[in-house]
């Protein structure tokens, strides 16, 4: 296999762990551990307090399945697959789906692995541009235009990454339409799913709406947790879930025993867990839409509907690369500049979920007023 590297992953490696200010995560802020075992039932304390630290069984604990499958009603257990991390996930089910002769249709600017995976199998692969002019919208029509006899595959990512675009229920159905007509996977990326501002606007995952539909989920985003590299495919396909076991028998084998358990108590208390992140992420979004108002001339941005991502544009003719390695030099405030994408124009990627968030924009703006 030839891959590309991963820019994203490859930006981050020079700052993550250096800059104080990671203005561009996308994760809500993590939990402490006594945080999150204080949420815990008496059964999972009691798993907790017993575990042995031995292989795991290669599909998932069941306890952890079934929490899981809760999350989508008419699923079983046995319709989730457990993988380590939501990148595992993406990286066996392209190897499944997808090779020579192939092709697959990706929304774009979006997580690298979502395409690049899928030509490392050679595969050929189109993307979907989604336009800063049309709000971030999904274009069906366009999408319509882009599928082929071949497309084995559609991959979108709602709430996105990194626009915080989300589709109304009546597109997101033509969608599943659309690829239930063609005969299509739909891979729906659904990691910021249950963070949409308004829960009205929440949609239905993919594999509850169609019998071709994949949701990806994982413990990192939405939760809070993505130090338990926890992440799963929900799917009603009997014989994609099975050639994924028996690819995943080549990557990781089996999870972490210590990451099931927590993930377990995770999700049974996950009214809680997610009124936290939406705490977080609302009390943010209040100072960024002042903060937006306040500096029109130098950011333009569409103000995400969902997810703890945005992906606003630098109006200056200053490039947004030199522009965000000045900002960390200068104030240790990272932001993520768009050609981490590829993707043309002045944007970079704006994390919402980080307590430390007020601090940053303190010093963000203390650098836009220094630069002007």
């Amino acid at each position: 296999m030839r891959i590309p590297d991963f820019k994203l992953e490859r930006y981050f490696a020079r700052y993550e762990f250096s800059a104080p200010y990671l203005l561009c995560s996308s994760d809500i802020e993590g939990w402490r551990m006594k945080d999150l075992l204080a949420l815990a039932d008496a059964e999972s304390l009691s798993r907790w307090e017993g575990l042995t630290l031995g292989y795991t069984e290669s599909t998932g604990l069941p306890a952890l399945r079934a929490e899981i499958a809760a999350l989508y009603p008419g699923l079983a257990p046995e319709d989730v697959l457990t993988f380590a991390g939501a990148q595992e996930a993406v990286f066996v089910l392209m190897n499944v789906l997808l090779g020579a002769g192939a092709h697959a249709v990706v929304t774009w600017p979006g997580y690298q692995s979502l395409y690049e995976v899928a030509r490392a199998t050679g595969a050929e692969v189109t993307l979907l541009p989604l336009r800063e002019e049309d709000g971030w919208a999904l274009d069906l029509a366009a999408l319509r235009r882009a599928l082929r006899p071949d497309t084995r595959v559609v991959v979108v990512n709602f709430p996105h990454n990194p626009t915080g675009a989300l589709p109304d229920r009546a597109t997101f159905d033509a969608l599943c339409a659309l690829c239930d007509e063609r005969g299509i996977h739909l891979l729906s990326d659904e990691v910021y799913r249950l963070l949409e501002y308004d829960a009205r606007d929440t949609l239905p995952s993919a594999v509850e709406r169609t019998p071709r539909g994949i949701s990806l989920g994982v413990m990192s985003k939405a939760l809070g947790l993505a130090g338990l590299r926890v992440g799963w495919l929900a799917c009603r396909d009997v014989d994609v879930l099975r050639r994924c076991m028996a690819f995943k028998d080549y990557t990781t084998i089996c999870n972490s025993a210590p990451s099931e358990v927590l993930s377990v108590i995770a999700l049974r208390a996950k009214e809680q867990v997610l009124a936290r992140s939406r705490s977080i992420l609302a009390s943010n979004l209040a100072l960024l839409d002042s903060f937006f108002a306040r500096h029109a001339d130098t950011f333009r941005w569409v103000r995400p509907r969902a997810g703890s991502v945005a992906f606003p544009r630098l109006l200056r003719d200053t490039p947004v690369a030199r522009f965000t390695e000045e900002l960390v030099q200068r104030e240790g405030v990272l932001l993520l500049p768009g050609n981490v994408y590829d993707f043309p124009g002045n944007h970079f990627r704006l994390g919402l979920g980080r307590l430390n968030l007020p601090d940053a924009l303190a010093r963000l703006e203390r650098y836009v007023n220094a630069t002007r």
